[in-house]
């Protein structure tokens, strides 16, 4: 496992902890408003939690109405978590002084981990969470964070609850998270029963806006302090169940649905490149992506190197230091030709650098390309994630797993973001970072947006994928059967 990797904790420990802890201490809570630690904590008050903050910079000011304190043991008063915003290295400090006061949980936060502080912590008797966010995982068990297409790894027969203290008879939780198979994450990944009429199916939410509480909550919202809707060339409810549904499909961490399937590549290039940049791509490719890629990109500035994909070393072979991304099709489409993804994949690893697959005529019925090493997956689910031709659209999921700050290579994610204030995408959304700066900027920005109604076309379509995929195998090999054994034929591949 490495340290990117999130810890497998069962849901119900995480909720039970956000269920009975009242006062957190969070130590590093800064005093600007665009920082994670800031709207962290807001957001945690926001859902009734008391939240003191440490910080030896800002003794003795008062941040968002409470005093702020140097350290843990200067706080009068019993703290039930300890929030860890501080690197890994200071968490055996930390760890001491949450022991002395008598805290029961120490929570750190994205992209911190400390086995040894985590050790010492548990043989005191202290729960102890890492490489988690709170206010992430509270929106995740309460449904928020489906909201932006991210995978919540959650199949719901009820609607979503905050996993805030209740006071109704509960229902006993799994020790363990449940694994469904694909059938079942076929017809219910992303979706929930209506809160207020029960009723099963997504409904279609054609409308552009949403009602803000207040101006602060509109601000929040804009500016992704929070999670939830703002306008629907961004985020709609309908839409949202397609990209959770989708990247469960994929096994990825979020997904985030365009208006077709070259609007999703685009959004993917967009994201990654600045002008002067190249990628490599098969030349094995669907005709209208060889276009996409060889002409219309080239004039925005960016240079695509198409290689013959049999062998894979020869995507290595062309490899620059202006390289982004390796793109190649799974089946290539028309010519069905398989990829060796795994060697690939080490290819773009050893360069760090993505591997991007477009997944659309396999389906992830028939392969995972992230078990293979992919990083990123798009799809025109026009084709066989609808399967009925109503409706266009495309889709692109993330891994979660890819490194995106090695090597300085892809400041879209990881320097601050003008457009927000600075904010630092990979900094602040980590394993769903990706997905959040295209749908951030570049779907914003240019409006490839998928609509409610063929989202829900497409959501229709999938229901059945698991059924239609097989009868499309059967049917191949009938015909490869009939075509091997004709005079008239030389070679079925």
């Amino acid at each position: 496992m490495s340290s990117l990797d999130p810890i497998p904790y069962s849901d119900a420990q995480l909720r039970a902890i956000l269920q009975r802890v009242k006062t957190i201490a969070m130590v590093g809570a800064s005093s600007n408003w665009n920082r994670p630690s800031y709207f962290v904590m807001k957001y945690l008050q926001g859902k009734g939690y008391r939240v003191i903050p440490v910080n030896p910079g800002i003794t003795g000011q008062t941040l968002l109405g409470e005093n702020a304190y140097a350290s843990l043991r200067d706080i009068p008063e019993p703290v039930d978590m300890v929030d860890v915003f501080r690197p890994a290295r200071d968490a055996p400090a930390i760890v001491d002084d949450a022991i002395a006061i008598g805290a029961k949980v120490v929570w750190m936060q994205l992209g911190i981990r400390n086995d040894a502080a985590a050790a010492t912590a548990e043989q005191a008797g202290i729960e102890v969470v890492m490489n988690r966010c709170p206010k992430i995982e509270f929106g995740r068990l309460g449904g928020e964070l489906s909201w932006s297409g991210v995978n919540s790894g959650i199949i719901r027969n009820r609607p979503p609850e905050a996993p805030l203290p209740r006071h109704k008879r509960e229902r006993p939780a799994p020790s363990h998270n449940i694994t469904y198979g694909f059938e079942t994450r076929a017809i219910h990944a992303g979706a929930a029963p209506d809160p207020v009429t029960g009723a099963r199916s997504t409904p279609i939410y054609q409308t552009t806006s949403y009602v803000f509480d207040d101006v602060d909550h509109a601000a929040s919202l804009f500016n992704l302090h929070n999670f939830g809707y703002i306008y629907s060339r961004l985020t709609n409810p309908t839409v949202a169940v397609l990209e959770e549904r989708v990247a469960s499909l994929e096994g990825g961490r979020a997904a985030l649905a365009a208006a077709s399937g070259h609007a999703a590549q685009f959004l993917i290039f967009f994201t990654l490149m600045d002008a002067g940049d190249q990628f490599v791509a098969s030349r094995n490719l669907y005709g209208g992506s060889l276009t996409q890629f060889g002409l219309s990109f080239k004039k925005l500035g960016w240079k695509c190197h198409f290689v013959d994909p049999t062998d894979p070393e020869n995507f290595r072979k062309v490899l620059t230091p202006r390289v982004k991304a390796i793109f190649v099709e799974n089946l290539a489409n028309p010519g069905g030709i398989v990829l060796d993804l795994e060697r690939v994949a080490t290819i773009a690893h050893e360069a760090g650098i993505p591997l991007i697959v477009d997944n659309t005529l396999a389906t992830p019925y028939l392969c995972e390309p992230f078990r293979w090493g992919a990083d990123i997956i798009c799809h025109s689910t026009t084709k066989f994630l609808s399967g009925h031709g109503h409706a266009l659209g495309g889709i692109v999921v993330e891994s979660g797993r890819f490194d995106w700050s090695q090597g300085g290579r892809f400041s879209s994610l990881t320097d601050p973001e003008p457009a927000y204030h600075g904010l630092k995408f990979y900094e602040n959304f980590g394993d769903f970072a990706f997905t959040t700066k295209a749908r951030a900027v570049a779907l914003r920005d240019f409006g490839p947006t998928l609509s409610p109604m063929n989202a829900f076309l497409t959501l229709t379509g999938i229901e059945t994928l698991h059924l239609r995929m097989d009868r499309h195998i059967v049917n191949a090999l009938r015909v490869a059967e009939f075509l091997v054994d004709h005079p008239r034929v030389a070679w079925v591949s």
